[in-house]
């Protein structure tokens, strides 16, 4: 499913290709956040005008709103929101243990109660599987106890153990409900999260235990819950010299542009975050020269694109004043389109990246970018 086409000479980033159900993806990838089922105020029609590639969902928010059974008389996730791209489902785990008003913890699974109503709900490993299928989903993602940082090595210890025997459970329920002849193009891929918090040692006996139990590519989890950029950089870098040299490597929930490429200088080839999308509704752009905060009363009489390197809708047609004045006077269409400006800018920092990789320039593109990243936006 994962095919390794070439390493960049002067850093650990490489290039490939992950085969799904519905498309290759090229990998390096930064896969848009669409938690619920869309990526909030963007169509699909932008999205692929954008050149994304891949969008996250969430199993745990589909589960509980609008619920499988909607989802499933639609014929799936994919023709229930109009995408006909590849589609990975986080499993939920962090949603779980960060959401849910109340949870109970046991070998078995989780107990908890929905943030939304309340209601009480179990989850089991093999019950995450059954959801994710039922979603269509091209990549799924084992269920896993996300620990917050930080945390006591005892409490990760047994966590992490807990998190093993879950992974084994699902690999196991995984072959019995996937079936055989379904064919590459026709499988349904399941990740295993490495967890380990902070602690190297444990994140070693992590990757040890899930390549030993077999997926179809390896996650780095339990990373950006609230340590420092150093020891999300360390402990993605450390993982990632672990994992298969020939299975996709994926960084759960990173991250901001430096973040990224960091990662992928240390060989991980796939990125998830809310922070394209989510700080474009607060009015924060990225630009190639640094963020820019368009709120901000500077920008009143700028009549200047956001990014004047910029080729997306935003900065082709609207100026720096008037996104201010969109965000001053509430109108939907300035978070529109400062969010579709911050994709379109995370999708092009991604091809160039692939360009630098195949042209085995990495380090010097990433050095470049991180000198003229941190200067003062002008």
């Amino acid at each position: 499913m994962f095919k390794l086409l070439h390493k960049d000479s002067s850093s650990k980033a490489r290039l490939g290709k992950l085969v799904t159900a519905h498309g290759e993806i090229n990998t390096p990838v930064f896969m848009v956040v669409g938690t619920q089922g869309t990526v909030k105020a963007i169509s699909n029609e932008e999205l692929k005008a954008n050149d994304v590639e891949i969008i996250l969902g969430n199993a745990y928010h589909l589960y509980l709103r609008p619920g499988l059974d909607i989802i499933k008389k639609a014929g799936g996730l994919h023709k229930f929101m109009g995408w006909d791209g590849p589609i990975l489902t986080d499993s939920g785990g962090y949603q779980v243990f960060s959401l849910a008003v109340l949870r109970k913890l046991s070998e078995e699974g989780a107990e908890f109660s929905s943030h939304i109503d309340g209601s009480k709900h179990f989850i089991t490993p093999e019950k995450v599987i059954d959801i994710q299928m039922a979603l269509g989903s091209d990549i799924m993602m084992m269920f896993d106890e996300c620990v917050h940082y930080p945390a006591a090595k005892d409490y990760v210890e047994q966590s992490l153990g807990l998190t093993t025997r879950w992974a084994r459970r699902s690999k196991e329920y995984y072959e019995r409900v996937q079936g055989p002849g379904s064919g590459v193009r026709g499988k349904k891929l399941l990740f295993g999260i490495v967890q380990g918090s902070t602690y190297l040692d444990l994140r070693k006996r992590a990757v040890e235990d899930l390549v030993n139990i077999g997926f179809d590519g390896y996650a780095i989890g339990g990373v950006s819950v609230g340590e420092p950029g150093n020891l999300i950089h360390e402990i993605a870098g450390y993982s990632a010299a672990l994992l298969p040299d020939d299975q996709a490597r994926y960084l759960m929930g990173v991250g901001t542009p430096p973040d990224i490429l960091n990662a992928m200088g240390e060989g991980v080839d796939m990125f998830d975050c809310v922070i394209p999308t989510r700080n474009g509704r607060n009015g924060q752009a990225f630009t190639w020269n640094g963020e820019l905060q368009l709120r901000n009363a500077e920008f009143k009489e700028d009549l200047r694109p956001i990014d004047p390197d910029c080729r997306c809708y935003a900065c082709r047609n609207h100026t720096r004043a008037y996104i201010r004045h969109l965000f001053n006077t509430q109108e939907i269409l300035g978070l529109r389109l400062v969010s579709l400006h911050n994709i379109h800018f995370y999708v092009k920092l991604i091809q160039h990246s692939r360009k630098a990789i195949q042209e085995n320039c990495f380090a010097k593109f990433k050095d470049d970018f991180m000198k003229k990243y941190k200067k003062e936006p002008i």
